[in-house]
């Protein structure tokens, strides 16, 4: 038998391939987190957060340790989407109770400072977490890639950390488009490079999460969302072809049709604000996986409210090529034993089924 005519063997990679299953194959976002009392004390140990994303033996322990609890069919690379800009050369720090703080890019000019050169070297002990993270995972569980989308990391260096609209960023979107395109033209070969690496290391799957999606207007939408992925999307399909991409455009709301066929990715993260039967009736004629939808609030709750929010998307989405996943990450306040209540839902749902 010709290589590339063996079966796909793994649950995930044969939904993303189109299939539909009896059990949706399932990973949650932010699924290797602070909720786990294993990440915790591993995250102790690093001594920081960015220590913990550059040590490679640590991340990939915490990558693994949702695995190892509650046996998800993907584990996905523990790591954080600003490591990019810190490798192209800009201050990244996390703050306790703060979260992300950058050296804010607050001119054209100061853009110069961010260079390419060396961005393979700084980002070398991610690529080796991905080597042993594939190494070390069953024989049926995907590894997936990512990085964040170009627009999501440009709000984040133009604003210097996270914020309600982002509006750094829409202001030179509006006011400075040409700047903002050379930043987000940088941040294009810089993703493209560093999930090419991922994808060398082991990574069978890439996600784009372009988080800060949802508060442009149509045409910015355009030009800093879609084109920018359908760039990657292109130039890594040319690389490695059969490489399935999950895109991840929360808030886009009724831009996701057109975001999916003008990109070129092979599905769609819905975020919990999209209306099932929305996604239903658009997305699924164009042969997209759609992954995701259930609020990462009703995990933190748990209990009957979860499991009818649960049933309701099996039903929804039975018989599709669909990916149980979260609209957004798990919560860091989330009881582990709600994750194992998911997973024991959906796995007694498909015995019933």
């Amino acid at each position: 038998m010709n290589v590339t005519q063996r079966p796909i063997l793994k649950p995930f990679l044969r939904t993303l391939a189109g299939e539909a299953s009896e059990r949706p194959p399932v990973w949650l976002m932010r699924q290797a987190g602070r909720y786990l009392p294993e990440y915790r004390a591993t995250r102790a140990e690093a001594g920081s957060f960015l220590d913990l994303c550059y040590n490679p033996a640590l991340a990939a322990e915490v990558t693994l340790q949702p695995i190892r609890r509650y046996g998800f069919d993907a584990a996905i690379l523990f790591a954080d989407i600003l490591l990019i800009p810190h490798a192209l050369g800009q201050e990244l720090a996390f703050r306790e109770g703060e979260g992300p703080v950058l050296g804010a890019i607050r001119t054209e000019g100061e853009l110069v400072k961010l260079r390419l050169e060396g961005l393979h070297q700084r980002l070398a002990p991610v690529y080796e977490a991905v080597s042993r993270i594939k190494a070390a995972l069953p024989a049926e569980t995907t590894l997936i890639g990512f990085a964040g989308a170009p627009w999501t990391v440009a709000t984040y260096m133009l604003e210097g950390r996270g914020g309600n609209e982002q509006a750094a960023a829409k202001t030179w979107a509006f006011g400075n488009p040409a700047g903002l395109d050379r930043l987000i033209s940088l941040l294009v070969e810089a993703t493209c490079a560093y999930l090419d690496q991922q994808v060398r290391a082991g990574a069978e799957v890439v996600q784009l999460f372009d988080t800060w999606a949802g508060v442009l207007p149509d045409e910015q939408f355009q030009r800093y969302c879609v084109l920018p992925v359908k760039m990657i999307v292109n130039r890594l399909k040319a690389l490695h072809p059969d490489l399935k991409i999950i895109g991840f455009p929360r808030g886009a709301g009724l831009h996701l049709e057109g975001y999916a066929a003008a990109t070129g990715v092979d599905a769609l993260g819905l975020d919990y604000t999209m209306p099932l039967a929305w996604a239903r009736d658009h997305l699924w004629s164009r042969g997209i996986t759609v992954q995701g939808n259930l609020d990462p609030r009703l995990l933190l709750v748990g209990g009957p409210q979860m499991a009818q929010a649960v049933q309701r998307l099996l039903r929804h989405f039975a018989g599709r090529n669909y990916i149980f996943n979260l609209g957004h990450g798990i919560l860091p306040e989330t009881p582990p034993q709600h994750v194992e209540q998911l997973m024991q839902l959906l796995r007694g749902t498909a015995r019933m089924a």
